[in-house]
């Protein structure tokens, strides 16, 4: 349903997951300084790290999509320079956060017995 090849940006700080696709798409305006009827996949991850929205535009009108995981939590990538907002990010990034895979290793215990 969406078209592969479209730019990817991701917002890295959470947002409330009650916010609907006028509320997002401002969010893409002030903070992204986009435009949310372009042809680009916008993301955003709620608060607590679970949910997921994804908005875009596919010609005719405006698409959100809402993911939650059933464990686990959405990693956003870290800020490359302070103050900024949002990243862009390849698709095989997206693929590796949308599945709610950890983009950075953490660190594991050892027990040994």
């Amino acid at each position: 349903m969406i078209a592969h090849g479209l730019p990817i940006y991701v917002a890295l700080e959470p947002v409330d997951m009650r916010l609907g696709a006028e509320r997002l798409g401002g969010m893409v305006r002030e903070k992204m300084h986009a435009e949310p009827r372009s042809r680009a996949l916008f993301v955003f991850v709620g608060k607590r790290g679970h949910t997921m929205k994804v908005l875009t535009w596919d010609g005719t009108g405006t698409i959100v999509i809402h993911k939650r995981l059933d464990a686990g939590r959405f990693e956003l990538p870290r800020a490359t320079a302070p103050g900024e907002h949002h990243l862009q990010i390849s698709a095989a990034i997206f693929e590796v956060l949308h599945h709610g895979i950890a983009l950075t290793p953490r660190a594991t215990t050892r027990r040994f017995h």
